[in-house]
């Protein structure tokens, strides 16, 4: 059984191409601002701005693929992965998704999507009423992911539901790296769908971007602003264990009691891989699920908790400044 939610989210550019100038400056009008867009009215414009594109995804896999390799030789995931946060602010500038308009001149948007062969990421078709029948097809032989008939109603409403929907879609690569970060019960627990819906819930409203770890289990999150949270994530029937565990590392009597009883968690794995000073941190239990099976904690990280500051996202979208039609 798949897992439900991704296992490594992060955000993503997002590039139409459209012969129509007006189109495109309506859509960079009604594309959410936190959401990073590309505009692109000509093909050859488009064509040359992924050319690159599979080396530079290719890139990027190699560093989780440094980061798994390097925690099974033992060095924990968690500084790895705020490390890599820190380090390649570049990852926010990959091509995410790719909306393309069919009926352009002396070329179709399939053609165009037919150039990007090693490019691992999302392809929309926007259609007229004639192309139709070729976007089933090409939808069908897995050419595409998603059509959007341009004559559609609410044309603006089913695109940015289209792309919310492919945006936060697991990556089969990146899934398939971190996967063999967790543990099977791990897998299966995230696989309820109570659990996954709730976990959505969270990491949509509080996250732009997250990583799902087992050692300890649990989601690492970013915010726009850089910030950064933990949320631990306990089976209910390893509360005895972390109980235990807790009395080892020196909380008193109260403490222990109120983890075994599934009021509290604490976060004793987290200092330990980051090399937090002080008492360890304990928080209140957050629900998880109907399936009382899997019992949370949040724990909101310091930037002097962390090996290196996080260039945050929100800068990121600023910096790329106003949206404009590229080649136009």
């Amino acid at each position: 059984m798949a897992i439900k939610i991704p296992l490594f989210q992060r955000p993503g550019n997002i590039l139409f191409l459209d012969d129509d100038i007006d189109y495109l400056e309506m859509l960079g009008m009604v594309v959410p601002a936190h959401l990073q867009m590309e505009l692109y009215s000509r093909p050859a414009g488009f064509v040359e701005r992924m050319r690159e594109e599979p080396a530079r995804w290719e890139a990027d896999a190699g560093l989780h693929i440094q980061m798994i390799e390097r925690w099974r030789q033992g060095q924990p995931l968690m500084p790895q992965v705020l490390r890599y946060w820190a380090n390649n602010p570049s990852r926010y500038r990959l091509a995410q998704i790719c909306v393309v308009d069919y009926a352009m001149p002396g070329t179709d948007g399939l053609k165009v999507l037919n150039t990007l062969l090693d490019w691992p990421g999302s392809r929309v078709l926007l259609t007229g009423a004639a192309d139709e029948q070729i976007a089933i097809q090409a939808f069908n032989h897995g050419l595409i992911d998603q059509f959007i008939p341009k004559q559609t109603a609410d044309i603006s409403g089913r695109l940015l539901t289209a792309l919310a929907k492919l945006a936060h879609a697991p990556h089969p690569r990146l899934n398939t790296l971190w996967r063999a970060a967790l543990r099977p019960t791990q897998q299966s627990i995230l696989q309820m769908p109570s659990v996954a819906h709730a976990l959505q819930a969270h990491t949509q409203k509080r996250w732009v971007e997250y990583v799902v770890l087992g050692e300890p289990f649990g989601l690492l999150g970013l915010n726009a602003t850089g910030g950064c949270e933990w949320l631990q994530l306990e089976p209910t029937t390893g509360l005895t264990d972390l109980a235990e565990l807790a009395n080892s590392a020196g909380l008193g009597f109260d403490l222990v009691r109120a983890v075994q009883a599934g009021q509290l968690l604490p976060a004793v794995e987290l200092h330990q891989q980051l090399n937090l000073p002080g008492p360890i941190r304990t928080a209140r239990t957050l629900s998880m699920g109907d399936d009382a099976v899997l019992t949370a904690a949040l724990f909101p990280l310091t930037e002097a908790d962390l090996p290196q500051p996080i260039y945050p996202y929100r800068n990121f979208l600023e910096a790329q400044g106003a949206r404009v039609i590229q080649d136009a």
